[in-house]
């Protein structure tokens, strides 16, 4: 069986390789283009139109889940903001107790009261230092926390737009697709009216009827008419004064005796 495939397949190559030589690929590969071009040609408009739908709504999960990471990030920047704030007070607080120190240690005194107990100058000169090392770590890690969580809002703020675009987008290709609809359903009701055919045969039929019926009443009608012609009864009576002879005799011997009295 497989060599019933591979056999014509390889003398179909050898034949196109004969024929063309190295421009066999660029033949082939326009060929499949015609082919490919000619089969979307054929797919009912209708069709595309759905699956461009289809299309459409694939694109609902991404959106859910774009719309999920940008939340998840918002709680995330929350957090991150919420933890700033704490530093922030924190520092503060650390700030005006070494502040304090420092004070008390500008004083030139010897001993120290806090919290009801004695410490020496060199024992308050160590809890400054200790606490201005930690003052300047935490400084420096809380500035690094805002440019994270600046540089996440950043990030955030380009999610939301690049969302609230795709989401846009959708809507517009939604709209797209109805006005494409539209438009083709216009087209279908034009090309409709231009091959609409009704089939009059049975008025035709019935003006034909009705012709043959009014041809019939005029013949009936005429056939009356001449009944009455040619059965007219004798006439008694003739009116006329003479003979047509005599008649035309006087006619013309008066229109002589007019000539002559105009001469």
């Amino acid at each position: 069986m497989l060599k019933r495939i591979v056999w014509p397949v390889v003398g179909g190559t050898l034949v196109l390789l004969f024929l063309f030589g190295r421009d066999t690929y660029s033949y082939v590969k326009t060929s499949l283009g015609w082919v490919k071009d000619g089969v979307k040609e054929r797919v009912p408009i209708g069709f595309e139109l759905e699956r461009a739908r289809r299309m459409i709504r694939d694109l609902e999960p991404e959106i859910r889940h774009n719309m999920t990471l940008v939340a998840r990030e918002e709680v995330g920047i929350r957090q991150l903001e919420e933890e700033l704030q704490r530093g922030e007070a924190e520092l503060a607080r650390a700030k005006d107790e070494i502040l304090k120190l420092k004070a008390d240690l500008e004083t030139g005194s010897d001993s120290y009261i806090y919290a009801g107990r004695t410490y020496s100058r060199g024992q308050v000169e160590t809890e400054l230092q200790r606490r201005f090392q930690r003052y300047k770590t935490k400084d420096e890690a809380l500035r690094h926390l805002r440019q994270v969580v600046e540089a996440r809002r950043t990030t955030l703020e380009a999610a939301r737009d690049k969302l609230e675009a795709m989401m846009a987008a959708k809507s517009q290709l939604e709209l797209d697709v109805e006005a494409l609809e539209a438009r083709l359903k216009m087209v279908e009701v034009a090309s409709a009216r231009g091959n609409l055919k009704f089939d009059d045969n049975h008025l035709s039929r019935t003006k034909e009827l009705l012709a043959n019926i009014k041809a019939r009443i005029d013949v009936a009608a005429k056939l009356v008419n001449a009944d009455e012609y040619y059965h007219e009864g004798i006439p008694l009576s003739h009116d006329s004064d003479g003979d047509v002879l005599e008649e035309i005799t006087q006619y013309f011997e008066q229109g002589g005796e007019r000539v002559a009295t105009a001469r």
